[in-house]
């Protein structure tokens, strides 16, 4: 960033060695600091100090999805589509050359060796790199290469909107009994794989504005009305993959002097599934090069989460 002709770094880790909450040091240290400060901010690498040095050296990735989907009554999809990000913890010393690969169908698809796997692919629709990543190697060969800065870091975004695996399928049943009440038979299945887990799974199911009282029964979690929402709230703390629940429920009106018609908005659902991705996306390797040759150790978690995740009934 320019600002009246001066360039301003706005770049967090430079800002730290400017900005402490530490006492004051003395002008020699002082002196020492500002000569480090402007060899970071002026050299190659303004994201990352030189002299970074670790006991043992380690590199955390966490692959985290938010996957939208729009159901339609009749059970067709409207929309489906995951925005992705990339977050990375590195705890490496020196200035380490880091090599990352994604299943990625472009890079996959140039390789022949990998013809057999392209049904394992994900295909990315677009994607944003922190400045770390060489954006030269990315466009010729697909390979995410970067010095990493210290500490965490969001490596890069992504969206795609192609084969998305949806981690539960919903089937409402709602029906209108006269106008004094609503049945209600939702059932809900995991479609990812009984080994995995589906944590703090939510599920708001609307009622209309004249409902005087619910009486509700979940075959697990708990289920109960929420006056303030207008909606049945049915909680469920972990689901294991490949398994199905089923809520019903009863919602009693109130007379109204003018008819409206319910404009019966979607059921709406939030939860967190640990070690799956909607998109299939895969870290398939993390390399580090430094000059010392030291040993890294490297862990990759991935996690899907509900983004505006509907189902219309």
């Amino acid at each position: 960033v320019l600002d009246f002709g001066y360039p301003q770094n706005s770049e967090a880790d430079t800002l730290k060695m400017y900005i402490t909450t530490e006492s004051v040091k003395s002008e020699r240290a002082i002196l020492e600091d500002s000569a480090k400060i402007t060899i970071q901010a002026t050299g190659a690498t303004s994201w990352r100090r030189s002299d970074v040095k670790y006991r043992k050296n380690e590199a955390f990735i966490d692959v985290i999805e938010s996957v939208n989907l729009l159901l339609s009554a009749q059970g067709n999809v409207l929309r489906a589509d995951v925005a992705g990000q990339i977050m990375m913890r590195a705890y490496l010393s020196g200035t380490p050359e880091c090599k990352f690969g994604l299943n990625d169908k472009v890079l996959l698809e140039k390789d022949p060796t990998n013809r057999k796997r392209s049904s394992n692919t994900v295909e990315i629709d677009d994607c944003q790199f922190h400045q770390c990543v060489k954006l030269g190697k990315f466009d010729s060969d697909r390979t995410i290469s970067f010095i990493p800065p210290d500490g965490e870091f969001e490596l890069m975004r992504y969206r795609t909107s192609d084969n998305i695996n949806l981690p539960f399928k919903v089937h409402p049943v709602v029906t209108e009994i006269g106008k004094s009440k609503i049945e209600y038979r939702i059932v809900v299945k995991a479609n990812f794989s009984s080994k995995l887990y589906a944590n703090n799974v939510v599920l708001n199911i609307p009622t209309p504005l004249n409902t005087a009282g619910v009486t509700c029964s979940a075959s697990t979690g708990k289920a109960k009305y929420v006056p303030g929402d207008n909606s049945i709230v049915w909680k469920i703390p972990r689901f294991q993959g490949q398994s199905e629940f089923m809520l019903t429920g009863e919602a009693n009106l109130t007379a109204m002097t003018h008819k409206k018609a319910w404009s019966r908005p979607p059921i709406s659902m939030d939860f967190q599934v640990l070690m799956f991705t909607s998109s299939g996306l895969l870290v398939r390797f993390l390399k580090v090069f430094e000059k010392s040759n030291y040993n890294s150790v490297k862990w990759v978690r991935y996690m899907t989460k509900a983004g505006n995740y509907q189902i219309r009934f």
